[in-house]
């Protein structure tokens, strides 16, 4: 039984006439006597007695009647519920960012949303990757922005924005004097990386998966902060990747170097779970982020997104 063929039979018992009822339903008359014949054969009842002029309901078919009109109205009720939830701007939402986001993304944006969202409530963790994904699976947190494609099943990816990979220097390396680097200059074992468990690490370790082998800096040094690593480079230790948000560029633009397009970028997204239905609160974070982030990161036009898996 459907929905459907219960709005015939209601149809049906308010005009007592196979054809009026059927133009009330936008339907043929023939579908709609052919539909309501079949849920009649489903539940083993009459719900009309055809013998009688005009149509009448039998007496069980007014109870299934009455029936029908309450699952109909609560049908109604809950997609009135559904419409507001997804269109409501108000409640505390938990949202999981990644820590190579976090620290450049958030003041960004996060002053622009609290002021024009002023009924909302996010409750913002720190969260690598992995955990953001099981804790969207699980129901903990109910939004994360982290780097995609994660080619999960259950995950629901809204891309907003794509971070260009920088190559952090120390003052008066070779490579300053490029405008544009390639990847294949680069030497695995100068190149100072995040530790296991970053998606940042196996993108910038994709870069320069292919590059030639130099001399080693003499230590292997694997940290959680980009901010650490960039504090190394500038005492003169290897080089590193950074991503674009982190770059102060009024201090800092003497350490970098850009790549020749396409630019390596990696995919920010909001995502949620499949069966997330807060769509006001998603746009409103994609909007916000979008009016807050540098134009240039908008365009995906001469770039290459980097897989991390």
């Amino acid at each position: 039984m459907t929905l459907q063929q219960f709005e015939y039979i209601v149809a049906l018992d308010e005009y007592r006439h196979y054809v009026s009822a059927a133009e009330h339903c936008y339907v043929s008359q023939p579908n709609l006597t052919m539909q309501v014949k079949k849920l009649e054969d489903e539940i083993g009842v009459r719900i009309f007695d055809r013998d009688k002029k005009p149509l009448q309901p039998t007496k069980i078919g007014k109870e299934i009647i009455l029936r029908a009109r309450q699952i109909l109205r609560e049908s109604k009720q809950l997609k009135e519920f559904v419409t507001h939830e997804k269109e409501s701007l108000e409640g505390e939402f938990t949202v999981g960012i990644i820590p190579t986001l976090a620290p450049y993304l958030l003041p960004l944006f996060l002053p622009d949303f609290i002021r024009e969202n002023p009924k909302v409530h996010l409750k913002i963790r720190e969260l690598q990757t992995s955990q953001i994904i099981s804790q969207l699976e699980n129901g903990i947190i109910d939004i994360g922005i982290l780097v995609t494609p994660l080619e999960e099943s259950s995950i629901r990816e809204i891309p907003i924005f794509y971070e260009p990979f920088l190559l952090y220097l120390p003052e008066n390396h070779r490579f300053l004097e490029e405008k544009l680097m390639l990847a294949d200059d680069l030497d695995p074992s100068e190149v100072l990386v995040l530790d296991e468990g970053h998606c940042f690490r196996e993108q910038a370790l994709s870069i320069c998966s292919d590059a030639k082998h130099g001399s080693s800096i003499g230590f292997e040094y694997q940290s959680g902060s980009i901010e650490a690593l960039k504090s190394l480079v500038k005492r003169g230790v290897g080089y590193t990747l950074v991503p674009e948000l982190s770059i102060n560029s009024d201090k800092e633009d003497i350490h970098v170097r850009r790549f020749s397009a396409p630019e390596p970028v990696r995919e920010v997204s909001i995502v949620v779970h499949n069966s997330y239905i807060k769509e006001s609160v998603i746009d409103r974070l994609k909007s916000s982020i979008q009016k807050n982030v540098p134009d240039q990161l908008l365009n995906k036009q001469e770039v290459v997104s980097l897989d991390w898996k």
